[in-house]
């Protein structure tokens, strides 16, 4: 910095001031320093500007596991829309890291993250992430009071599919999904941290009000994908009648094979909807009709979210004060050749 300072005519601390953007700096004065500093093929030193800023640069984005479609495809957003910020992405999947999410959290309180997206399951307590110190966005999620939580409008999810099979004449549906524990796993007004249990929720309400048949099968945790194989087979052996499966686009895409294995017809006999519309849904062996969660609006919001939350900290907020919020992303459904029209 010393030799930009003496080539360009100007003080050290001009030359702060242009590389830190901080201060101001006449537009001529700017322009000796950059032209010195491309003479010179100076390169900053981001380390120190981070310490400068008090910033990394870095936000951490914890997933249960990078192996399933959805968070695969949420991962990309989140990572394209964060580099479009300036900022890079440490991805986290807590599957398949020995610790789980302890040292991305760790990293976070050492201050070596701006922050932390959690779209992972967590048993930990709403006073652990409160006390990060770091901002922090909850993806379909609810970690704590004043921790902004973004996900899907469930709700509407599971409204789009039960207005399209119910009028179908389905006489009995099955939706299959993780363990029954998610529905009332925390004594809060919701019942749950999962709104994601929404979809299913909503379906069932209004098949009990056509006087439709709705069960409910498990199929284990997200990162447990080889269950949703087991759990649709168990689906087809339990049950002769059943008209329509519910279920991810992992199993979905299952029944599609496990019906066609049974000469069951498809759409004609069974009716199969996916939720998450990621590109296995293209790839089942039919076109999928599925509920598409907007992969790239979700990160958008979350990146709202923590970009809000980083400008806090810099000018001394205090994160306690912040209100909590839940914002939802709107819900499509596209048709494919797995349900009648």
């Amino acid at each position: 910095m010393r030799d930009v300072a003496k080539k360009a005519g100007v003080s050290p601390s001009t030359v702060s001031l242009v590389v830190n953007q901080a201060g101001y700096v006449s537009d001529a004065m700017r322009a000796k320093v950059e032209r010195a500093m491309e003479e010179l093929n100076y390169v900053p030193n981001e380390l120190a500007r981070n310490l400068y800023h008090d910033r990394t640069n870095m936000v951490g984005v914890i997933v249960p596991t990078i192996r399933h479609p959805f968070f695969s495809s949420l991962s990309a957003s989140l990572q394209h829309v964060f580099m479009q910020h300036g900022l890079r992405t440490l991805l986290c999947s807590t599957v398949d890291a020995e610790t789980g999410e302890a040292k991305y959290v760790d990293m976070a309180r050492r201050h070596m993250m701006d922050g932390l997206v959690v779209a992972a399951h967590s048993a930990h307590s709403e006073r652990y992430w409160t006390s990060i110190g770091r901002p922090i966005v909850a993806f379909d999620r609810y970690l704590a009071d004043g921790i902004a939580s973004v996900g899907s409008d469930h709700e509407q999810g599971g409204m789009m599919i039960a207005q399209l099979l119910i009028p179908s004449g389905v006489r009995h549906v099955v939706m299959v999904g993780g363990p029954l524990s998610q529905f009332h796993d925390m004594p809060i007004a919701s019942g749950t941290t999962f709104p994601t249990v929404g979809y299913f929720m909503a379906l069932q309400r209004e098949c009990l009000r056509a006087a439709v048949r709705c069960d409910y099968v498990e199929a284990g945790t997200v990162s447990d994908m080889s269950a949703y194989a087991q759990a649709i087979h168990d689906v087809f052996s339990r049950w002769d009648d059943v008209d329509a499966v519910v279920s991810s686009d992992i199993g979905a895409a299952y029944c599609v094979q496990e019906a066609l294995r049974r000469g069951v017809s498809i759409p004609r006999d069974l009716q199969v909807v996916a939720y998450d519309g990621t590109y296995l849904a293209d790839f089942a062996g039919m076109r999928l009709t599925a509920v598409r969660q907007d992969c790239d609006g979700i990160a958008a919001v979350i990146a709202t979210h923590m970009l809000d939350g980083i400008e806090h900290d810099s000018n001394g907020g205090d994160d306690g004060l912040r209100r909590p919020r839940r914002d939802v992303v709107p819900v499509t459904l596209v048709r494919g050749e797995t349900t009648r029209a």
